[in-house]
């Protein structure tokens, strides 16, 4: 049985345009301009102010509130929302870079691109914010697990230190995301300029001394996501 679209459909003669289509077509684009412009505008506000009203983020994106409320139910949603699309660009990041032959090739270009992603700004930012998703959770928990892979592929390489450990790799990523100027280029330049001097301190013949004390705790890192209004 035809879905009741193709009926529909079958039924109007041949050579006849359907007044449906461009329309329809023109209405789904505009939206997915509206829900890009939406959350280009809600990453670059909330980054700079979590406590940002969700009216901010319409006016930087030049679009109407009922837009907005239209595509998300508030702000939590479009923070979960950003998180979310953050974890998903981390994620393919380090698929791509396990496809990497080299191990500590694959590793480095991890990274460096998870950097020039700028992912972990949301981390900083936007941390304690709103409540996570299971689907949030379990993103992070796939990152961790293809992180943890490129990590072990390239420390079995005798390619990083042996005291460098997965949860490291969160706050390394943490420090070069502090590195923050106004043109953008400048800031990516800097920011491969110190992620070059993290990457010699993880080479096994460069190092020089055990790192003092141990990684953060998942349960340490995890805390920061606890809602800070949270009993």
């Amino acid at each position: 049985m035809p879905e009741p679209a193709a009926a529909a459909a079958s039924a109007v003669p041949a050579g006849t345009p359907s007044p449906r289509t461009g329309p329809l077509r023109g209405r789904m684009a505009q939206a997915n301009r509206n829900d890009t412009a939406i959350l280009d505008a809600a990453r670059k506000v909330f980054v700079a102010d979590p406590s940002a009203p969700i009216s901010a983020v319409a006016k930087e994106a030049g679009v109407g509130i009922s837009a907005l409320y239209r595509r998300y139910t508030g702000k939590e949603e479009l923070l979960q929302t950003l998180c979310a699309n953050g974890l998903a660009t981390y994620i393919e990041i380090a698929q791509a870079s396990l496809e990497v032959d080299d191990p500590w090739r694959g590793f480095a270009d991890f990274l460096a691109g998870v950097v020039d992603a700028d992912v972990h700004s949301l981390t900083v930012n936007l941390a304690g914010s709103f409540t996570p998703t299971p689907e949030l959770h379990a993103r992070a928990t796939e990152a961790t697990r293809l992180a943890g892979q490129l990590l072990d592929r390239a420390a079995a390489a005798g390619a990083v230190r042996a005291d460098f450990d997965v949860n490291d790799i969160a706050m390394l990523l943490e420090q070069l995301t502090a590195v923050r100027l106004e043109d953008p280029e400048r800031t990516r330049t800097l920011r491969r300029r110190y992620l070059a001097l993290h990457l010699e301190a993880l080479r096994p013949d460069t190092a020089r001394a055990t790192l003092p004390g141990p990684p953060p705790s998942p349960a340490e890192l995890g805390a920061r996501w606890i809602p800070k209004n949270a009993a």
